[in-house]
């Protein structure tokens, strides 16, 4: 706790022109112009250029100079308390900890992986891979990890010999022109072109964005859903991500202090910015007072139905979530939603009883803000058609979670769930993005697959930030005959 008393301390200086930022001119900053963003994507392409001629080893060192950046910690507290004060999103310790985690995570993925030339030699396929880069990269980025997400688009995205341009939130744009800004001074450090990362110049607009997607190689988007589809609208590859709902499940056979243990951990996470944190638990059976009562035993307050109705209508405006509450503390929530009864103050999420699913019951969507809505239901056949609605109202092809002790249950979901990822017996919000004790790619941006509208159904990781040439050799010929093809279908049904 020492240490965060300390980051609490750090003193946010105010903006400076950069050494090492390409700046505009003042009358520029009103719009930012075709000619501005094509001079970004030629200077992008130059650094490229000259950085695909890096080694693997010092490719290593530059991805290695960036990481290092964010995870010193006098960096790291200034960057986190400047995300918070910018988009006025998420929790600070949080913050801080989410940037290390997923920073050194990334890293130990990173640190052994080949991404410059011979990459595979098969000799039973007679096949070589080599690893070439994609060019210059277009990355948006939202206000939730204003941080934390350039940062592991950057170090992907370097790793594999490119060039990357941030087009940010406009709510978080100085934040990320400050980490820009740090980034290319440790890349000035270990002799690489800065160039290879940088940023569009404020205002930040769709226009502009937009015409940055026009002109780079590749777009990696992020956030709104709306984002991700101005990306596959572009003409330009892209890879997108969907929009989360996690609703999880927590069967009869579960050890429920250790279930309400991990959901308090993952729903209060950064105050709910993630789109992996729990939004629906589906309780089967007797579970569901259990639960209940300890999830009251680490925070949690259920609210009554009148409370529930007040909650209701200040959380969302004309079906849109009200920012006012999206990844705010409880105190905040209470005060919009005029919320006044003592225990509520004091809680750290909040428990809503939920019985429908759709458009009428909102509770049954994506929330982002430390708010669970709790289902009854009394076996796990209906607990998963409920899932199935859920997601198929918001949600499908992100995520589901189960705690149970009954694999049955696992593969199940796996098979009849429209989801990528079916996290088990673990705190989804840290789980999903890749974890420690798991083993998906960290990230924060997952695919969702054709289910989400997505191109991708894994999460993002270094190797759709780059181009595989695969070199071809003879192999002894492999060439069956008809008969031992059809053999078995003409035995059942005839010629």
């Amino acid at each position: 706790m020492g240490l965060i008393t300390q980051r609490s301390r750090v003193q946010i200086p105010p903006p400076q022109p950069s050494l090492y930022i390409q700046t505009v001119n003042q009358s520029d900053k009103k719009k930012a112009t075709r000619k501005n963003i094509k001079d970004l994507i030629q200077r992008a392409r130059q650094a490229q250029e000259e950085y695909q001629c890096f080694s693997q080893e010092r490719v290593d060192e530059v991805v290695t100079a960036i990481a290092w950046t964010l995870i010193q910690p006098e960096h790291n507290q200034l960057l986190s308390k400047m995300a918070i004060q910018d988009t006025g999103l998420g929790c600070l310790e949080d913050k801080i900890t989410k940037n290390h985690r997923k920073t050194i995570g990334l890293l130990r993925d990173l640190t052994m992986a080949k991404s410059v030339g011979v990459i595979a030699e098969c000799s039973d396929t007679g096949i070589i891979e080599i690893a070439r880069p994609v060019g210059v990269v277009g990355a948006l980025t939202p206000s939730t990890n204003p941080v934390a997400t350039p940062t592991n688009m950057v170090m992907n995205c370097l790793k594999c010999c490119n060039a990357i341009v941030l087009s940010p939130s406009p709510k978080g744009h100085r934040t990320a022109t400050k980490l820009v800004e740090l980034f290319r001074k440790a890349l000035h450090q270990v002799q690489a072109p800065i160039n290879l990362i940088q940023i569009l110049p404020e205002p930040i607009s769709k226009k502009a964005t937009h015409e940055l997607m026009l002109h780079v190689d590749l777009v990696i988007a992020t956030g709104s859903e709306s984002n991700v589809r101005a990306a596959y609208r572009s003409g330009t590859p892209a890879i997108g991500v969907g929009k989360g709902n996690v609703p999880v499940i927590v069967d009869t056979s579960a050890n429920l202090s250790d279930v309400a243990s991990k959901i308090a951990l993952s729903k209060t996470f950064d105050h709910a910015t993630s789109c992996s944190a729990e939004n629906s638990i589906v309780l089967i059976g007797e579970t569901y007072g259990t639960l209940i009562s300890k999830l009251e035993e680490e925070g949690g307050v259920l609210l009554t139905s009148k409370e529930k109705d007040h909650l209701q209508n200040c959380l969302w405006n004309d079906g849109q979530l009200n920012r006012q509450i999206v990844a705010k503390p409880v105190k905040k929530i209470c005060e919009v939603a005029q919320l006044e009864r003592e225990e509520i103050q004091v809680a750290k999420f909040l428990l809503i009883e939920e019985t429908g699913v759709g458009a009428q019951y909102p509770f049954s969507g994506e929330k982002l803000s430390l708010v669970l809505a709790l289902y009854h239901v009394p076996d796990f056949d209906t607990a998963v058609k409920l899932v199935q609605r859920i997601l198929d109202y918001q949600g499908r092809g992100h995520s589901c979670g189960i705690h149970t002790k009954n694999e049955q249950q696992v593969l199940r979901l796996g098979l009849e769930i429209p989801v990528c990822r079916v996290i088990v017996n673990q705190a989804h919000c840290l789980a999903n993005g890749g974890n420690f004790d798991n083993g998906l790619p960290f990230t924060l941006s997952m695919g969702c697959g054709t289910w989400g509208g997505d191109s991708i159904h894994e999460n993002l990781h270094y190797k759709h930030y780059m181009n595989v040439t695969k070199i071809v050799h003879t192999i002894p010929t492999n060439e069956p005959s008809e008969e031992e093809l059809f053999e078995s279908y003409h035995t059942k049904y005839g010629k």
